[in-house]
């Protein structure tokens, strides 16, 4: 009973939804063959301390409580409407790790999913953007290919602003499909 409800509260998260319904948006995502790019879940603030340390995720910006619940329902969604997930890509930041650990269990972190951000880090946009376009040029699965990352790369390669916790669905060609807002 409890997922039911889930259920019914996380289909009622779509929100923002681009030229198609609810349903049909579900369906596309069932049908397999689309690149899933969501933003980490909500950590308050903005960038990064100075301190900031890749391997450190006591020196970086982390989820809240919000945004632990946040991805949760990101994972329910997902589980709930049986959307077949091929891999799930993350960036290394510990935001976007978390964001995936608690939506999908299983991850693989991606450089190219790295944000950029940030001023000492801005030099790396245009290798990672192409990488990733490289990535999803050769990828080849039925399924559907899930990215954890920021809204730098999302901006980048999809040309669109995201929130925390934010699902933009495209196909291969990156045209955009549908988005789901999940706070």
């Amino acid at each position: 009973m409890k997922n039911f409800f889930g259920f019914i509260f996380i289909s009622l998260l779509i929100l923002n939804v681009e030229g198609i319904s609810s349903e049909k948006l579900i369906n596309s995502l069932q049908e397999g063959e689309k690149l899933i790019f969501i933003r980490h879940a909500y950590a308050p603030g903005n960038g990064d301390p100075e301190n900031f340390d890749l391997k450190d995720c006591s020196t970086q910006r982390n989820l809240s409580k919000i945004g632990i619940e946040q991805s949760k329902k990101i994972g329910l969604f997902f589980k709930n409407n049986n959307i077949k997930i091929d891999k799930v890509l993350s960036s290394e930041w510990c935001r976007c790790k978390d964001t995936a650990r608690i939506a999908f269990k299983n991850f693989e972190t991606y450089k190219a999913l790295n944000s950029f951000y940030d001023e000492k880090f801005a030099s790396n946009e245009k290798i990672q953007i192409n990488n990733l376009r490289n990535y999803i040029k050769k990828w080849n699965n039925d399924k559907n290919l899930v990215f954890v990352t920021h809204f730098v790369v999302i901006s980048g390669i999809l040309n669109k602003g995201t929130n925390s916790g934010e699902i933009i669905i495209s196909d291969k060609n990156f045209n955009i499909i549908g988005s789901i807002e999940t706070m």
